[in-house]
């Protein structure tokens, strides 16, 4: 059976663009409205790089989710007995992870903010999970990437998903922005100082709710910001695809 295809703009947090781009001008707003519908719009299990790779995480470890929508990640790594900090945009969608935090017994410290809100405490984590947070254009994103080195503690790793430039072409989900997407250099250059422990980019076949559904390419790295990194990721210009 042909699954039709999302419309491009299913990625959870993406910005406002500039008037006439075709976007919308109140990014929290329009977010809060997509989860609004009933149920869960990524779906209630966590994202499949992330249970993959479950040994990364152990009871005690202090873990930030970024942009972390409905709670499908921070409850499953609260779960594992981390001590989960989250943040979101839509204020809906923290209101539906609180009600699955509860529904699975567990407690997670849910925050509302945008990743240009967020404070980025200095060495505050163990580990930082950013699960498909591609609502950032290029200079946004440098700024996100070096609050996830500021944040971590030397030795900290960062497990990042995301799409490549092919989900253009899928349609599956995703921010529909080539200077959005991830590629394999890009992601090289940009954690150049750390220890990139794992970094594959394949086609997939996701089916986390009806944001994330069908043929997608896909990125996944897990890497370790190491001690003599001076806790920067490399700048990247601001037209860096």
């Amino acid at each position: 059976m042909t699954r039709p295809r999302l419309p491009l703009d299913t990625d959870p947090h993406r910005p406002a663009a500039p008037a006439g781009a075709g976007s919308f001008d109140d990014p929290a707003g329009h977010w809060n409205r997509r989860y609004e519908a009933p149920g869960l719009l990524f779906g209630a299990a966590p994202n499949a790089t992330l249970a993959a790779h479950d040994r990364l995480f152990g009871p005690g470890d202090r873990v930030l989710c970024v942009a972390d929508g409905e709670g499908r990640n921070s409850t499953w790594l609260a779960a594992r007995g981390c001590r989960v900090t989250a943040f979101d945009v839509s204020d809906v969608a923290l209101d539906k992870a609180r009600r699955l935090a509860g529904e699975r017994g567990v407690e997670v410290d849910y925050r509302l903010a945008s990743v240009d809100d967020w404070a980025w405490a200095p060495e505050a984590f163990d580990a930082v999970v950013a699960v498909f947070v591609q609502f950032a254009a290029p200079a946004q994103r440098a700024a996100m990437f070096r609050g996830f080195a500021r944040t971590l503690r030397p030795g900290g790793r960062l497990l990042l998903v995301g799409y490549g430039p092919r989900q253009l072409q899928y349609r599956t989900g995703g921010p529909g922005k080539l200077e959005h997407l991830y590629t394999e250099e890009m992601l090289r250059d940009a954690f150049a100082g750390w220890s990139i422990e794992r970094l594959v980019r394949e086609d997939r076949v996701l089916h986390e709710g009806a944001g994330h559904e069908g043929q997608s390419d896909v990125l996944e790295m897990v890497a370790r910001r190491d001690q003599d990194d001076g806790g920067q990721p490399v700048a990247l210009p601001a037209d860096h695809p």
